[in-house]
C-alpha cells in the first residue's frame, strides 16, 4: 500500500501497478531506482530548463541555508538574496520598472494576479470590475481562481462553483473575447488571462496575430492583460526570456514559476507593471496578501544560480535551436496512422497528438519501455518540452523512441 497520494492520478492504478520512481537525473536524462536510463522529453513538468544534476545550484542553496534559510517578506522584512533576485528580474522584465511579487509556485502566481487585478480596480474607484476571463483548453494551475479560470472542464468536476466571477472564451478566436465584452460590458471585466502557448491543455500554439489582437482588445476596453508564462517564461519560448518580450505584449501582469529555478526548489513570481503597482506604492494602502514562503531565501539563491547558468551557457539560444530542431525532426511522425498531428514550431515545446485520446496514458508506459519519459497533456497529446541542454542527437534518440512506441 502506498501512503503517497499522487497528483492527477488514478490511485487504484498506482496501487495496482506501482509508482515509477525517479532516483536521479543528469543533463537530459533521468534514472529509475534500478538505474535504467530514460531521455527526459518533458524536463520534469516543463521546468528543468538547465537540465538535471546541476551541482552549482545545489551548492548555492546549501550556502544560503547555512546563512539563513528564510525569514519572511511580510512587512519590511526580506533577505539579501531575495532583494538581489527581485532587482535582477525587474531588469529583464518585458515592461521596464516592473515590481516583483514572489510566490511559492505557478498556482500561487495565478491566484495572486487574479486578486491583484480586482484589488487594483477597487483602488481606482471601479469596484464593479471583478470578472476574470480565461480561454478554452487553458491551464492556470489548481488553486481556486486558476481552476475556475482554466478552460479544462474535467479539472472542475465535482467541486461545484469555485468562483462566480470567472468566464471562458474560445482559445483561438479574438472575436470571442469581443463578444463577451459586448455581452457583459467592459466595466465589469477586471482582467484577461492568456497563456502565450497553451501548455497542459495540449500544447496549442497561438494563431498568427492572435496575441497582438487580444492585447489590443484589452487595451481598448480598459481590461488588464495578464500573460501566464509559468511554462513559456525563462527561455522556454525560444530565444527570449519571455513570450511577452518576443511578441512585445507589454503585459500589465505576468505570472511565472517553473523555469525561474529550473524546478530545483519551488518558487514563483508575478511581474507587475509600474502603473499597476503605483496605487500600492504611493503609501497608505495595504495589500493584505502574501505567502509564508514567498521570496524564500534558499529559493532565491537557486534562482540566481539558475539564471547565471542560462546566461553563461547561452541557453536562450539553445532553446531557439530546439525550437527549430523539434519542428524538423518530429514532422515525420505526423504521417503515422496513430498520429493526428504534430504541433510545433514555436518555443522548445511540441505535441504529438494521438488519433485516439484514450491511447495517451498507455503510451506513457510504452514510451518508457523505449527509454523515453513523456506524459499525456490535453486529450491524448504526448508532451515534449525538453531541457535546453538536450542535443540534436538526443532529439534524434527521442524521435526514434517515439517511432518504436507507435509501432
Amino acid at each position: 500500500m502506498n501512503s503517497l497520494w499522487h497528483g492527477f492520478a488514478d490511485m487504484g492504478a498506482v496501487e495496482r501497478d506501482g509508482a515509477f520512481v525517479v532516483a536521479r537525473g543528469e543533463g537530459a536524462y533521468i534514472y529509475d531506482a534500478d538505474d535504467n536510463r530514460y531521455l527526459d522529453a518533458t524536463a520534469g513538468l516543463w521546468f528543468t530548463n538547465v537540465g538535471h544534476g546541476r551541482g552549482e545550484i545545489a551548492d548555492a542553496v546549501a550556502a544560503q541555508l547555512r546563512r539563513v534559510a528564510h525569514y519572511s517578506n511580510f512587512g519590511d522584512f526580506t533577505e539579501p538574496a531575495t532583494q538581489e533576485l527581485a532587482e535582477r528580474l525587474s531588469a529583464m522584465a518585458p515592461v521596464p520598472g516592473s515590481k516583483i511579487f514572489f510566490t511559492s509556485g505557478g498556482s500561487d502566481s495565478v491566484d495572486t494576479a487574479a486578486k491583484l487585478a480586482r484589488r487594483y480596480w477597487h483602488e481606482l474607484g471601479r469596484p464593479d470590475k471583478t470578472i476574470v476571463v480565461g480561454r478554452s483548453k487553458a491551464y492556470h494551475g489548481m488553486h481556486v481562481a486558476g481552476t475556475a479560470l482554466a478552460g479544462i472542464p474535467l479539472n472542475r468536476e465535482g467541486y461545484g462553483e469555485l468562483m462566480a466571477d470567472a468566464r471562458t472564451v474560445e482559445w483561438d478566436d479574438a472575436k470571442s473575447l469581443l463578444a463577451l465584452i459586448e455581452e457583459i460590458g467592459a466595466e465589469r471585466i477586471a482582467a484577461f488571462f492568456c497563456e502565450p502557448i497553451i501548455g497542459a491543455g495540449g500544447i496549442y500554439l497561438p494563431p498568427t496575430g492572435y496575441l497582438a489582437e487580444v492585447r489590443r482588445i484589452c487595451r481598448d476596453n480598459d481590461i488588464l492583460f495578464v500573460t501566464d508564462e509559468v511554462v513559456t517564461g525563462f527561455g522556454r519560448i525560444g530565444g527570449s526570456w519571455f513570450a511577452s518580450s518576443r511578441f512585445d505584449l507589454q503585459p500589465d501582469l505576468m505570472t511565472t514559476a517553473k523555469g525561474l529555478t529550473s524546478g530545483y526548489v519551488p518558487m514563483g513570481a508575478v511581474f507587475i507593471a509600474p502603473h499597476i503597482a503605483e496605487p500600492f506604492f504611493a503609501g497608505g494602502v495595504w495589500w493584505r496578501h502574501g505567502y509564508t514562503y514567498g521570496g524564500h531565501a534558499g529559493a532565491a539563491a537557486a534562482a540566481l544560480a539558475n539564471l547565471d547558468i542560462i546566461e553563461r551557457e547561452n541557453l536562450l539560444d539553445e532553446s531557439a535551436r530546439l525550437e527549430a530542431t523539434l519542428h524538423e525532426k518530429l514532422a515525420p511522425l505526423a504521417e503515422h496512422a496513430r498520429v493526428a498531428e504534430v504541433r510545433s514550431g514555436l518555443g522548445a515545446v511540441a505535441a504529438v497528438q494521438l488519433v485516439d485520446p484514450a491511447e495517451g496514458l498507455p503510451m506513457v508506459k510504452t514510451l518508457r519501455a523505449q527509454g523515453v519519459s513523456s506524459r499525456a497533456a490535453g486529450q491524448g497529446a504526448m508532451q515534449i518540452s525538453p531541457s535546453f541542454v538536450m542535443t540534436d542527437a538526443q532529439v534524434d534518440e527521442m524521435v526514434e523512441g517515439f517511432t518504436r512506441a507507435l509501432g
